[in-house]
């Protein structure tokens, strides 16, 4: 682990990442922008692993601090919520090889990445649901500033 003087030298990483989103938004016009499946796959392989840094977070945050812990908590349950949406989403776009809308996570998909949407996304769901109930994924959404 690093320590930095400037919070802005801090996990430059995490920045670029969210640098390079804020870029696609503001790049991509509404009347140009196709939503495909190679997009989604991108999008989905961002939010599992923002999903697993809220992980190790939340994991890391609980013992000394509760309340940050359980709020990095319900922040990583919703982001599983919006990556099982995503990936939803993804076989409902039509796909360019027979039986494409179905999810066969042991083949390839129609062409790169190596791990394919399905497979990142039962990896990714090991984690949601070692940390997670089904109460949890009902729960309805709150927000309570103590400040």
């Amino acid at each position: 682990m690093t320590t930095s003087s400037r919070p802005s030298d801090a996990h430059p990483y995490l920045r670029a990442a969210s640098a390079g989103i804020r870029h696609h938004t503001r790049s991509v016009r509404a009347d140009t922008l196709v939503v495909d499946r190679v997009h989604l796959n991108v999008l989905h392989a961002h939010l599992t692993a923002l999903h697993q840094l809220l992980d190790q977070l939340a994991e890391t945050a609980r013992p000394p601090h509760p309340g940050a812990g359980r709020n990095l908590a319900t922040a990583r349950t919703r982001l599983w919520q919006t990556t099982a949406a995503v990936h939803d989403a993804f076989h409902l776009l039509p796909g360019t090889a027979p039986d494409a809308d179905r999810c066969h996570p042991e083949r390839l998909p129609e062409g790169p990445p190596v791990l394919t949407i399905c497979q990142r996304h039962l990896a990714a769901g090991h984690i949601a649901r070692r940390t997670t109930t089904p109460t949890d994924l009902n729960r309805p959404h709150t927000t309570a500033c103590v400040r």
